[in-house]
């Protein structure tokens, strides 16, 4: 098909029509699979002047959908045809076409021509006629200039600034991150936990909320119109947080975000329109970027068909989990890993030996050992390209400093091996781990004899009286497994109704 309607192109036939199917097939390609791009390329066979006739086609629409097509092709040879294209280009709605185009190029050998361009477009005063198409060209010239200069517009400053933030963590669990905050002021609400301080590098310790949220004085929520809404996001209340809390030169980059009940195309089409506004109000000073955005404007649809508002500042470092740099498909989020070291605290020793028999990236034991100082750690998985990853992260935890609550270097052994083939000289306190579940590499019945294998196997590796934290998506298999002797169900801890994921302690008594 793919080639059939690249023959009708080339022959003249429902080219527009054509042309907009093959750009569809073109993204259907996944993102590590380019099937569809790999055999236009070959169909093509390096024939690319007809592209560069489409490109001078009197139906505005033509050049439009060709432009993304080479785009997506991103041949290198594309780089120039398209910037003469744009140049040459009458319809501005059609300009941004070529300008998103280049994005998938190398196109520094353009970057002083773009600049030129930007200064030229950026000294068209915006009007409300020309603002929609204006804005979008204006943005994806700065989106070409930021993603080659590597420009770091903003640092972020305001640790010290009173700061009033929203901590999203786990609804079962608010009091694990309450009791961390110790004494600073704060109020517990359905979704996570109001602080307001000025003691915010305290809080960039916790390790068990997800999101840290900004609210804004004088910016609370917005009406669901799009021209009353940016007029309240650009009142200056927005923007003086932001320059109060930030050095550095030139306008924020942010992006939108909405959360509610709002349908898609209405979301999207209400997501352009607001940040269109929101750049032609604020004079450019906040600007719109799909890559490159310093600022996610979250708005949150409340009772009232209203919209709350919270700032995620992606130029505040997180450095919490900065040791994460591998991971795979199964990998706990380590938000949750930390949750779960952190509600098994009581029951954890100082100094244990610790088993994870499916440690996968190593995130388990990391934050186990962060949480609690372990003795000795071992990690167990069949995947070596798992335990790979694993040793990388937990070079990374010494290498960044980041230390358990004793100040200790951690050392954990990663072995790539089956764990019902593991053998060890003595027995462990402790088996922390997150529990495999139904995917691509395991089917149901293959699960529940997994589940049945390891309580037969894993007390023989534990001390009497040692203990398995089990972080868990299969609630019926662990009860009835480790319902029997020599197990006994200490606790149990609802992490999510909705992905079923539970935490267990399962003490082990001879």
């Amino acid at each position: 098909m793919l080639r059939a309607t690249f023959q009708n192109i080339v022959e003249n036939r429902d080219v527009r029509k054509n042309l907009i199917l093959l750009k569809e097939m073109l993204r259907e390609d996944g993102k590590n699979d380019s099937h569809n791009r790999e055999a236009l390329l070959y169909v093509i066979a390096g024939k690319y002047e007809v592209f560069r006739g489409l490109l001078q086609d009197e139906d505005a629409k033509v050049r439009k959908n060709t432009a993304l097509i080479m785009g997506e092709l991103a041949v290198p040879e594309f780089a120039e045809i398209l910037y003469e294209a744009y140049n040459n280009e009458t319809q501005r709605f059609v300009k941004s076409s070529y300008l998103s185009a280049l994005m998938n190029m190398d196109y520094n050998e353009l970057l002083p021509k773009l600049r030129t361009n930007y200064e030229a477009v950026k000294s068209i005063p915006l009007t409300d006629e020309n603002k929609k198409h204006l804005s979008e060209e204006l943005r994806l010239l700065e989106e070409l200039l930021v993603q080659s200069e590597g420009e770091k517009k903003h640092t972020f400053v305001g640790y010290d600034k009173v700061n009033e933030m929203v901590l999203l963590c786990n609804r079962n669990h608010i009091y694990v991150t309450m009791e961390q905050l110790g004494k600073i002021p704060k109020k517990e609400f359905t979704a996570g936990v109001m602080v307001k301080t000025k003691e915010l590098r305290e809080v960039l310790k916790i390790r068990t909320y997800r999101e840290l949220l900004f609210a804004v004085d004088g910016v609370r929520t917005v009406p669901n119109d799009v021209t009353e809404a940016a007029g309240v996001l650009t009142d200056g209340s927005l923007y003086q947080f932001l320059e109060e809390r930030h050095k550095g030169e030139g306008p924020f980059y942010f992006r939108l975000e909405i959360k509610g009940k709002m349908d898609l195309e209405k979301r999207t089409t209400f997501v352009k329109k607001l940040s269109v506004e929101i750049e032609y109000l604020s004079e450019r000073k906040l600007l719109n970027s799909v890559n490159h955005y310093e600022v996610e404007i979250r708005l949150i649809e409340n009772k009232e068909g209203k919209f709350n508002v919270l700032l995620r500042l992606y130029t505040l470092p997180d450095e919490r989990f900065i040791y994460r740099k591998e991971v795979i498909g199964t990998s706990i989020h380590p938000a949750n890993a930390a949750l779960t070291a952190q509600l098994v605290k009581p029951y954890l020793i100082e100094d244990a030996q610790v088993l994870d028999p499916f440690c996968g990236v190593g995130t388990m034991l990391i934050e186990r050992d962060l949480c609690v100082r372990a003795k000795t750690m071992y990690g167990l998985d069949i995947y070596g390209e798992a335990i790979e990853k694993a040793r990388i992260n937990t070079e990374l935890v010494n290498r960044c400093g980041l230390k358990n609550e004793d100040g200790g270097h951690l050392v954990i052994n990663y072995i790539n091996r089956d764990f019902f083939d593991f053998r060890h000289d003595y027995l462990f306190d402790e088996i922390f781990t997150n529990m495999p579940t139904v995917g691509r590499s395991m089917d149901e019945g293959e699960l529940l004899n997994l589940y049945q294998k390891f309580f037969r196997r894993a007390h023989e590796l534990l001390e009497d009286q040692g203990i398995i934290v089990l972080y868990s998506h299969n609630r019926d298999y662990v009860r009835k497994f480790a319902s029997t002797k020599p197990y006994r169900i200490e606790k149990e801890f609802e992490i999510s109704m909705m992905e079923k994921t539970y935490v267990y302690v399962i003490r082990v008594s001879r």
